[in-house]
């Protein structure tokens, strides 16, 4: 049995990597600042939005089919460094959105880098789109431990796919944190709605932060997005907004702060009365159980 903890204070911040910047040191800079201010305004946990990291390629645009590459590189090797001091600081946490990573064996993962107090994490992006045909989806979704809360990064696509969320059932999961990005309205009524759906069927928070605004990219050309906060629909939740959402932007950073309290999942999860999904283990559920798809015969 875990101990309850405080409340955590979370910001879910879209971000625009069509920012003026100069030189990718600039770029960088922005992105780390951006994180910096929500900190020393009280948030303990910060999401940054899938493919922050590649407003760095008018930078590194090489002419030839390299570009991420190069990106995943400097990333790695000259920005990744540069900014570690100051993303360790004790007591916080940054999903600091995703950039490229080059493997060993020479593929390309999509990957949200983590820093929770102190240590470095990460989590590879499991499903791709059509337009991310350069990269290698990844293999493990990582659980992982902050301030008493158990938390799952699920990028983007992921987070459609309801087989995934499947595997976290029994894992009492706390909160899920979802960087996107998406170029259409249909794509962010998808992720937000089916984040929705995972704080309903697993019982635990979920939270979205979308890129916004245009920029010098092949990939990441065109984008709009919200930051949304999902909670489950159970009785301990009555009387608490179960989804904060800000307006759709097409460019421009936002922030959605939101508090969350442990307190009441662990309510939620010792009440049997009420009729709630998160209960249904994999068992019951029919991951484990022989049930049947019937088709209609052939005509």
């Amino acid at each position: 049995m875990r101990d309850t903890p405080p409340t955590l204070c979370l910001d879910l911040v879209t971000f625009d990597p069509g920012l003026k910047a100069g030189d990718a040191q600039a770029y960088a800079e922005a992105v780390v600042r951006k994180v910096e201010q929500s900190w020393d305004a009280g948030a303990d946990v910060v999401l940054l939005p899938e493919f922050t990291w590649m407003g760095l390629e008018p930078f590194y645009t090489s002419g030839d089919d390299k570009t991420l590459h190069h990106i995943a590189t400097a990333f790695e090797q000259t920005w990744l460094p540069a900014m570690r001091p100051r993303l360790e600081r004790p007591g916080k946490c940054v999903v600091l959105g995703t950039a490229p990573k080059l493997l060993e064996n020479g593929s390309i993962t999509n990957r949200a880098i983590i820093f929770a107090d102190g240590r470095q994490l990460h989590q590879d992006k499991l499903h791709l789109t059509p337009w991310e045909k350069a990269f290698t989806p990844g293999e493990t979704l990582h659980l992982w431990t902050f301030a008493g809360f158990r938390i799952a990064v699920i990028i983007c696509l992921d987070i459609e796919i309801p087989e995934l969320s499947a595997r976290l059932r029994d894992s009492e999961v706390d909160l899920i944190l979802c960087p996107s990005a998406t170029e259409t309205i249909l794509g962010v009524e998808r992720v937000n709605r089916c984040a929705s759906a995972r704080a309903v069927e697993l019982g635990c928070y979920a939270g979205v932060s979308h890129l916004t605004g245009h920029a010098d990219s092949n990939l990441i050309d065109d984008n709009i997005g919200k930051a949304a906060f999902y909670r489950p629909s159970q009785a301990v939740f009555k009387n608490t907004p179960r989804l904060e959402e800000t307006e759709v932007h097409d460019s421009g950073s936002q922030t959605l702060r939101v508090t969350l309290d442990r307190h009441p999942l662990d309510v939620m999860r010792r009440m049997k009365v009420e009729t709630n999904p998160s209960h249904l283990g994999r068992e019951m559920a029919g991951i484990e159980r022989a049930i049947r798809v019937q088709f209609p015969p052939h005509s």
